[in-house]
């Protein structure tokens, strides 16, 4: 039975044949309302989440099918003490499929062992959050029309934010990718991911401090919040949380054709005024996260329309 607990657990050809369901999904609605017919999905957040949750919820309505689970560990039997191993296995038995997050990285792994139905990570931590990722692959595919020969540049909270990793990862196998990194000294990129993937596979990319000095280049701006909650000191979150804030200034040096994403929620690193400008993408972003995931539950569910 497979699983998505990592985004390299996908194939480069099982990525563009989720890619290439979801324009199907995204062009025949209809065609797929019963498709997940008399099918559970259980949603297992152990960790609070509004939009990753309700796209699960939503991408599962929208086939047909019925959801159940919990939003929060507080809900749970976890506030008694049963262990995550036991939770996931006995909900195993009244669900088909289960998205589950958690906020201690490698959880979703260790509930999928000898686990009969297929589990999808729906974040663990600050490691992977695999379905953003198919969410970002689907934005980049639809709104750049490919997946390749892109300069890419990921700004803000680079150190924590598993988002970044998890797209890191994911394009590092598309041919001529270029990325660039831009972020406080604070917050840079983690050294095992500059050794592990960009000197490993000899991937080309350079760190920066700010937007401005390399806006000019940029295909796709990946904006990321500094998460108050990944921070062990609050005195450093309210020092950097404002480091780095994109708005239409900083936009007056960029392409014309700039794709601006955000997996959000945005607090204030992306100007609201920045909305409006056509370059904005990342509310289109999140609309195709529902069908991204529409077309990962018929995958591991072997369904088709």
């Amino acid at each position: 039975m497979k699983h998505l607990i990592d985004p390299m657990d996908l194939t480069v050809q099982e990525i563009d044949q989720l890619l290439e369901l979801g324009d199907d999904i995204i062009a025949h609605k209809e065609k797929y309302q019963e498709v997940c017919k008399h099918k559970q999905l259980a949603t297992l957040f152990f960790e609070p989440s509004t939009r990753t949750r309700l796209s699960f919820e939503s991408a599962m309505l929208a086939l047909g099918g019925d959801v159940l689970g919990f939003s929060s560990a507080d809900s749970s039997s976890s506030s008694k003490g049963e262990s995550v191993s036991d939770t996931v296995r006995v909900v195993s038995g009244y669900a088909d499929i289960i998205a589950m997050r958690h906020p201690k990285e490698g959880a979703p792994f260790l509930a999928s062992r000898n686990l009969e139905i297929p589990v999808i990570n729906a974040g663990d931590g600050g490691h992977n959050h695999p379905t953003q990722t198919l969410t970002d692959l689907m934005t980049i595919h639809r709104e750049k029309g490919r997946l390749h020969d892109l300069t890419i540049g990921l700004c803000g909270d680079l150190k924590f934010g598993r988002t970044v990793h998890s797209l890191i990862k994911a394009m590092s196998r598309y041919e001529n990718i270029h990325f660039v990194m831009i972020s406080p000294e604070e917050l840079r990129l983690p050294e095992y991911i500059l050794k592990d993937v960009f000197e490993k596979k000899g991937i080309s990319y350079k760190e920066v401090r700010t937007m401005e000095e390399v806006m000019p280049e940029l295909d796709i701006l990946y904006m990321t919040r500094v998460q108050k909650e990944r921070f062990f000191n609050e005195a450093d979150y309210i020092r950097l949380k404002d480091s780095f804030i994109l708005d239409t200034d900083k936009l007056k040096s960029a392409r014309e054709d700039l794709c601006i994403m955000h997996p959000l929620p945005r607090v204030n690193e992306i100007a609201t005024k920045v909305d409006e400008d056509p370059r904005a993408c990342y509310f289109k972003q999140a609309r195709y996260g529902k069908y991204i995931r529409m077309a990962l539950i018929m995958t591991l569910l072997g369904l088709s329309a």
